[in-house]
This record gives structure tokens, sequence and C-alpha cells, in this order.
């Protein structure tokens, strides 16, 4: 619902989808009724993906907005490959990619220009303050793009 309300701020809506509550669930149909009780021996759990609506929020709900998502991965290796197959498959503006390990110290922002990579300044600021400066840039860049009345975009 959200999406789609927004969809009427065109270039100017901007989506921050930070929150990944889990990529698995419990259907409420495999819901237990009542306590399992464990002399029933081993239990035994199948969880289902949880559905993926970036596509759809890009291509359907709100396709001209800014879309920022986030990755985060335990394995470096693999960390930033994952957040260009991302950018790419769902459309995001901006994937944020983050190790668990160092997370609140730096997080490389990946567009399809490139990749930016933003460090925590000290131990008393925070990684967040600079990420967001960044993307107020970034945004106000994707709304001038097709401005035609060349305004300017103030944060």
């Amino acid at each position: 619902m959200v999406g789609m309300a927004m969809n009427c701020l065109g270039r100017q809506g901007m989506f921050y989808l930070a929150a990944a509550v889990s990529d698995f669930y419990v259907p409420w149909e495999s819901m237990a009724k009542h306590k399992i009780e464990s002399a029933s021996g081993p239990l035994n759990m199948q969880l289902n993906q949880v559905p993926k609506m970036l596509f759809i929020l890009r291509k359907q709900w709100a396709p001209s907005a800014f879309c920022v998502s986030f990755k985060l991965e335990t394995d470096p290796d693999i960390l930033l490959q994952k957040a260009e197959a991302a950018l790419r498959k769902y459309g995001m503006n901006v994937v944020v990619a983050n190790e668990l390990a160092n997370y609140k110290d730096v997080v490389v922002m990946v567009t399809s220009n490139g990749r930016t990579t933003v460090r925590r300044p000290n131990k008393e600021d925070d990684v967040e303050e600079q990420l967001i400066n960044l993307l107020v840039k970034m945004h106000c860049e994707h709304i001038m793009q097709l401005n035609q009345d060349h305004q300017t975009c103030t944060s």
C-alpha cells in the first residue's frame, strides 16, 4: 500500500529499504496449534522463502522512485557480487553492502556507476551520517535528471 501510495511522488519519492526481517518464514498452515511436545522426538521444520517484493516495487508500485536496498553478508568474498546482482536483478538505484563483522564501521554503496566506500570517521561518529548525506545527494541528482524546470534540489 505504501509503495502504490508513493507512486504519485514520482522521482521525488525515496525508499530506504533497510529492514530485512528474515529470508525464511513458517507458513500459517504449518504452525502448531498447541505446544509442541518434547516427548514426540526430534522436531523437523520446513521454512518457506519470504517472497521478494523489490522487483514489484520497482516495476509496478513506484517505478520512478529512488530505491535504496541493503545487502548484509558474513562472507566478505561474496558481498559485493551479491550487491551488484541485487542492483541489476531488482533495478535498485543503490545497494548498500556491509559485512556483519564491521557493519558499524564501513559500508560500500554499489550503483550502476561503480562503488563508493564510506568509512566511520572516528569512534564518536556514525557511518550512517555520511551514508545519509551521500544518499540525499544521489536522490537530488535522481530528481534533477528529468526535472525540466531545472529547479534546485535542497536537502
